[in-house]
């Protein structure tokens, strides 16, 4: 990473948690936030030339790494270089922040990047010790509750310090974001070579009956687990009102992706944070035909957005959420993508602009009504 600076950027309009400053200007120095206001900048700044100045990306729930390490069936990357590879391409998103959501299962006959948790933690690892990143990293556990060594294989990574989320997942056929199996089955058919019909009864037939068997211990086991490590839990396709039970009774700060209005709105009354995917704002709705993100957004109910899959979605999301729902002005919709889900995982350091937090913030020009991000800075450093 580069080393910090002090730096100025002048003639921008800078987004605050609370409010824009059409013309304004921000100073780092030894890596945070010194100062910033409206108007002319003091002498040397450089020219923002009306771009955007925002904090850096803060990125919750991202499964991207996976492509990178796993590009073909089959075929496995070197997980160092899949690591940096990935990591560039967030940072030239404007995420400086990212929750790497790690798959801690295994399963026979699914998808080859199952069970590959403790390659690419250690990854992780070993690219940040030799300063190769330009994202500040953490691990995000998803934690898939009926497969039969989920408990063994958490317990493995959850004492590394930079794990600051773990979420509670069942992809057991008919329930939760599959409840219509053949969703489930295009879904698995469309994957790498695909899988046969008679592949897909085997592969769900086993499901069936770990779910039987080992969910309800092993919820009750990684749910101690996160609470005896305070780290924060987060539900996941919650779909109906026991869902959202379930939720409240585990303490969850976090729902992940829910699929009906009925769960969202149970959630968000008892206070937790609803996360939805940027892909579906910048799509216009669920590629799996569950609720749009722009629903729950209109009427108060979306509190943080992740890029999911697609690293640009994030800040596109984000920009076009105003266009969507008029009473969410750029502020507000910049907050989902920031200070809210930096609050959500405890990292109270950064996600505003705000005088002593970390100097992690990124320039955009939008074009066409894209937005290019020019500039990236992680701790007053010039990272891309």
């Amino acid at each position: 990473m580069t080393a910090k600076q002090d730096t100025i950027i002048g003639n921008a309009r800078v987004v605050l948690a609370d409010r824009v400053i059409e013309q304004g200007w921000v100073a780092m120095s030894d890596g945070k936030v010194a100062e910033f206001g409206e108007g002319r900048a003091p002498e040397a700044a450089e020219d923002a030339g009306g771009d955007l100045i925002m904090p850096g990306l803060i990125e919750l729930h991202t499964d991207h790494l996976e492509m990178h390490y796993v590009p073909r069936p089959k075929v496995f990357w070197n997980p160092i270089a899949a690591v940096i590879s990935y990591d560039g391409q967030l940072a030239t998103s404007g995420i400086t922040t990212v929750l790497d959501s790690l798959r801690v299962w295994r399963e026979d006959g699914a998808e080859d990047v199952d069970g590959r948790a403790g390659v690419l933690a250690a990854a992780i690892s070993a690219a940040r010790e030799e300063n190769l990143l330009r994202a500040d990293h953490f691990l995000h556990l998803r934690c898939e509750i009926p497969m039969p060594d989920v408990v063994a294989e958490a317990k493995e990574l959850i004492d590394r310090p930079d794990v600051r989320l773990m979420s509670l997942m069942d992809h057991t056929p008919g329930q939760r974001q599959f409840r219509d199996e053949v969703k489930l089955r295009d879904y698995y058919r469309g994957k790498g070579g695909g899988m046969t019909d008679a592949q897909l009864d085997v592969l769900f037939a086993r499901r069936f009956a770990y779910q039987k068997q080992y969910a309800a211990p092993n919820m009750r086991a990684i749910v101690a687990l996160a609470h005896e490590y305070k780290i924060p839990l987060a539900s996941h396709d919650d779909t109906t009102e026991e869902n959202v039970v379930d939720a409240v009774k585990d303490k969850v700060a976090v729902a992940e992706f829910p699929t009906t209005m009925e769960a969202a709105r149970g959630l968000h009354a008892a206070g937790i944070d609803i996360l939805m995917g940027a892909p579906n704002v910048v799509r216009g709705g669920s590629h799996s035909g569950n609720i749009a993100a722009v629903d729950l957004a209109q009427e108060g109910m979306l509190d943080i957005l992740s890029s999911d899959y697609i690293p640009s979605s994030l800040l596109m999301a984000a920009l076009q959420l105003p266009q969507h729902v008029p009473a969410i002005d750029l502020a507000s919709a910049v907050r989902t993508v920031t200070k809210t889900p930096a609050e959500a995982v405890g990292l109270s350091d950064r996600g505003e602009i705000a005088v002593g937090r970390r100097a992690d913030l990124i320039r955009v020009h939008v074009a066409r009504d894209l937005p290019v991000v020019r500039s990236v800075w992680r701790e007053g450093g010039r990272v891309a």
